[in-house]
Formats: C-alpha cells, sequence, structure tokens
C-alpha cells in the first residue's frame, strides 16, 4: 500500500470518527443528515489539493470545530421549506423587526 492511500485511509477514518460523533450526540443532525453522505461530502472537501491546512496537520479540536460548521450548514440548508405558510409568515415578520 502506498504512502497516498495510507493517508487517505487515516484521512477518511479522522473524519468519519467526528462525523459520527457529532451526529449521534446532536438530534437535529440525526433528524436532517445522511450519514454516509455528510462523511462523504467533508472528505471529498478536505481532500481537495491545496487544502489549508491539509487534515492530517489539524488539531482535533480545529477539525471537529470545522466539521461542526459544515454540518450545521447542512442541517438548517432548507430548513424554511419544512415551514407551514403559517410559520414562514411569522418568521418572515420576526425577521423585519430586526
Amino acid at each position: 500500500m502506498n504512502n497516498t492511500s495510507i493517508k487517505e485511509q487515516t484521512t477518511h477514518k479522522r473524519i468519519s470518527a467526528i462525523v459520527e460523533n457529532l451526529i449521534a450526540n446532536n438530534s437535529v443532525y440525526q433528524e436532517r443528515l445522511e450519514r454516509e453522505q455528510m462523511i462523504n461530502y467533508i472528505y471529498e472537501l478536505f481532500n481537495k489539493p491545496n487544502t489549508v491546512p491539509p487534515v492530517e496537520t489539524m488539531e482535533e479540536e480545529d477539525l471537529t470545530e470545522r466539521i461542526n460548521q459544515i454540518l450545521v450548514v447542512h442541517a438548517m440548508a432548507g430548513l424554511l421549506d419544512d415551514f407551514t405558510p403559517e410559520e414562514m409568515a411569522i418568521f418572515d415578520e420576526a425577521v423585519k423587526r430586526k
């Protein structure tokens, strides 16, 4: 096995463990996110050339925070689509007041 595939496997395992832990401990993530899909998406995102900093050099806390931010965006994306017309009107009114 070459160094590239070992690095890729290590990166994938590290991302998988963090995603699994974050989803397991967040009911919104459990409802709205597909675990394997998010693992693959985040792995591809961090595996692009010139990712700064590379996953293998990131501190665990930093990587976890970055992954959590991605999960938040994906979990909240489309949330407004789930609103009834009445809920949307209440939301629109609340946003206008700010």
